[in-house]
This record gives C-alpha cells, structure tokens and sequence, in this order.
C-alpha cells in the first residue's frame, strides 16, 4: 500500500500544470473504485473538485490558468487529498469541508453527516405542493450540518427556526454555518 502512496505522491511531482495534474487525477481516479454521489457522479467533476479546492482556485476561472505551472507544495497537497480520498476512502466533502446545499455553501466534518436529502427539491420549491402560506416556526430535526435550517431561512424571511440534534458536535457544525449565513438572530 505505501508503495501505491509513494507512486501517486512521485507521478504528481512530475506534472508541471494544473492541466496535467487534473488528467493524472481523472486517470488515477478512474483506476481506483471509489463511489461518487456526494456532490459529483464521475472521475472527471471529482477531481476538478478535489484540485481547485485544494489549490484554493474558483472552478470558473479562465482556461489559461490551466496551464499555469503549479509549485511543489501545491502538488505535495493535491498528491495528499487524492491519496486520501482513493485509499482512505475519505469522501470529497469531508477533504474540503465544503458541500453545497440548496445553492449554499456549507462547512461539513466527520461530525455530521453530507448533507443529500431529498427535502432540498421542496426547499428549492418552497414547499409548493404542501405549504401555501409562510410557516411561523420551523423544526428542523436531526439537523446535523444545519443544511435544512439554513436553507428555510433564505425561502422563509420571516419564519423562526429550530434547530435540533442529540449530538453536540453535530450542533457545533451547525452553529458554525448558522453563523457563517449571519442567520443566529432567526435560528436556534
């Protein structure tokens, strides 16, 4: 096995551009039998993922940074997540701590589950085929990341929300993006 580590970390310290490094990530990928559906469904989305995360770049920046030259402590980070994530089995998310729900941005640890409920449909909807009226109060069970909370108070202005969960490191995660949305005056 450190014999597959130490292949990955030395192939990657041989590219030169984001652009190589993100065909070795597709192939290296695609060789492994990692499962996707925390945010992504194939080799090539995951690594752009991974790699733009890791070097702290937006995905929607101009082709031709894409043949910029990456330094060596870049690569040593970028060969670090990807080594994670194929033999490790660690999921993008957790590598990141970054997952998007309902068009927002969420911080998610090991604490918390990733967030992929079907309730972000009628969210995005606002509850059109149930609700035709503004809920006063929200519960929001269970809440783990705080992902459901957090989008209702972006649909539900006026609404006053709970948040709950019998774990508190769970509710520390959602405290943090609670506050992270500067919505700790509507959610508790």
């Amino acid at each position: 096995m450190k014999n597959k580590y130490q292949n990955i970390n030395n192939e990657i310290l041989e590219m030169c551009t984001i652009k190589d490094v993100l065909r070795l990530m597709v192939t290296k990928l695609n060789d492994s039998d990692v499962c996707y559906g925390q945010g992504t469904d194939n080799s090539f989305d995951e690594a752009v993922y991974l790699l733009f995360s890791t070097i702290k770049l937006s995905t929607d920046v101009p082709e031709i940074f894409l043949s910029s030259r990456l330094t060596r402590s870049e690569k040593k980070k970028i060969a670090e997540v990807l080594i994670s994530r194929i033999f490790d089995r660690i999921p993008s998310a957790y590598l990141t701590n970054v997952i998007w729900f309902c068009e927002h941005e969420l911080y998610v640890d090991e604490r918390v589950f990733i967030p992929r409920s079907p309730i972000s449909e009628l969210i995005d909807n606002n509850f059109e085929s149930i609700i035709n009226v503004e809920p006063k109060k929200i519960l929001d069970l269970c809440t783990g990341s705080g992902c459901i909370a957090i989008s209702c108070a972006h649909i539900f202005k006026n609404s006053e929300i709970e948040a709950s969960d019998i774990s508190r490191e769970a509710l520390e995660v959602a405290r943090k993006n609670i506050e992270l949305h500067s919505l700790s005056e509507r959610i508790f």
